[in-house]
């Protein structure tokens, strides 16, 4: 299929054109806390930089009776108090469940069909043991483990249960990455080595200018950037104060603003704005916001039992780096639904081996067995999605395994917790 034009009809279907404006405008009208809540979740990535079957209905389409996505709104509130990373451990542990509050977004409907998560055995005692202890010490709110087809082990803490939502802050990244998987599948967009500029037209004559869709996914575009959180001239500290001048069209005005660094494709930096940008992608591609596209290809096909909330920027988007909500088992599901790859629900929705691709490391960290993919951190035998404060999702497909955290640690990122569930899964993955 031919890349769409941007600044022409974003795609053929009339009715979805349509859906798009209006989603975008209500959504706009809506965001009386826009500008600071996209502030707030600026600083919700992790900073990094290196050089360098009983399944839901799987079928493509969207049935017809998927019920209506639901646009959320909030109160006005002191900007002072929407900086997540200056929230207070009790103030985490009770908002990180009820975000939906405090930002306003989206809100997508259970899927028509739950997936059914077997019970399998318990886990071998010593490991049960291991579990419950880290999650005492690292503030865990819920762990699920999924070994072999059935779930071997679930627990929860903070108060949190089986029927509440957690935040998973930059797991979203890799959601938004199975959505690019999509909108390829679907045509919408034609290749990965596309311009960016080809579905992001502002962009042109910025740094941005011959940078492909793949390299911002594998976040090697070699436009510089600076997500340091501790630097109130970092370009993360400076997206607020875009917001404040620009409004909704603040993304492309600091985007097109940085500078070059390198070449494209020769240096990885961990960027939370180049995922929000690939967010902006998609939605002009498929003239849907993530949420929206996110009913029809990962909530419908995944079986989610409850609904999914995921915060809105100032343009009335959603945010493709962060903030989106989801109950332990769903955040589970989404990790079975990239397990089972071309052998699951997710056949048809994206392109095939789009997984085994995307949760490969396509960037290496030397030669530490780590790198990166499409928006997925790639491990030693796995892959996997990660999220300050202490939320993950990973999955070894040898091992059929997919282990879910959500956590409220006492700091945003360099836990030594993320280790230890690291070690935990492998111990998991060779258990009988």
């Amino acid at each position: 299929m031919k890349a769409l034009q941007m600044g022409q009809d974003h795609t053929s279907n009339p009715a979805r054109r349509a859906n798009f404006n209006g989603w975008q405008g209500a959504a706009k009208a809506s965001l009386k806390t826009g500008a600071a809540a996209l502030a707030a979740m600026a600083l919700a990535g992790c900073s990094y930089s290196y050089s360098a079957a009983d399944g839901a209905d799987g079928a493509a389409g969207a049935p017809a009776t998927l019920g209506a996505v639901q646009t959320i709104t909030v109160e006005d509130r002191d900007p002072a108090d929407l900086q997540v990373l200056f929230w207070t451990d009790a103030q985490r542990a009770e908002r990180f469940r009820e975000m939906d509050r405090w930002f306003a977004g989206q809100n997508v409907p259970a899927a028509t069909q739950t997936r059914q998560l077997a019970k399998g055995a318990p886990l071998p005692d010593d490991i049960v043991a291991t579990i419950r202890d880290t999650m005492a010490q690292s503030g865990a709110a819920g762990v699920m483990v999924y070994h072999k087809g059935a779930v071997r082990f679930e627990g929860y803490g903070l108060g949190f249960g089986p029927e509440q939502r957690w935040t998973s802050f930059s797991v979203a990244k890799s959601f938004t990455s199975t959505l690019l998987g999509a909108a390829l599948q679907d045509g919408f967009i034609a290749s990965l080595d596309d311009p960016v500029t080809t579905y992001v037209p502002e962009l042109a004559g910025s740094a941005y200018d011959g940078v492909s869709v793949r390299q911002i996914a594998t976040m090697t575009s070699g436009v510089a950037w600076n997500e340091d959180y501790t630097d109130p001239k970092s370009d993360v500290a400076q997206m607020n104060n875009f917001i404040i001048e620009y409004g909704e069209n603040a993304m492309i005005e600091q985007l097109k603003r940085l500078g070059r660094e390198t070449a494209p494709g020769e240096k990885w930096v961990y960027k939370t704005g180049e995922t929000n940008l690939i967010g902006m992608v998609i939605e002009n591609a498929v003239g849907l916001s993530l949420a929206e596209y996110a009913q029809e290809k990962i909530v419908e096909p995944a079986g989610f039992e409850g609904d999914l909330f995921w915060m809105s920027d100032p343009r009335g988007g959603s945010i493709g780096g962060c903030c989106l909500s989801l109950r332990l088992a769903d955040y589970t599901r989404m990790g079975i639904f990239a397990l089972e790859g071309d052998n699951g629900p997710a056949s048809g929705i994206v392109p095939a081996g789009w997984f085994a691709e995307a949760g490969a490391p396509l960037v290496e960290f030397g030669d530490t067995g780590y790198g990166y993919g499409y928006q997925w951190w790639t491990y030693p035998g796995g892959y996997g999605a990660q999220g300050i404060f202490g939320q993950s999702i990973t999955i070894v497909p040898q091992a059929e395994l997919v282990v879910t955290v959500l956590s409220n640690w006492t700091v945003a990122s360099g836990s030594e917790y993320r280790a230890k569930w690291g070690e935990i899964s492998a111990r998991i993955a060779l258990s009988e």
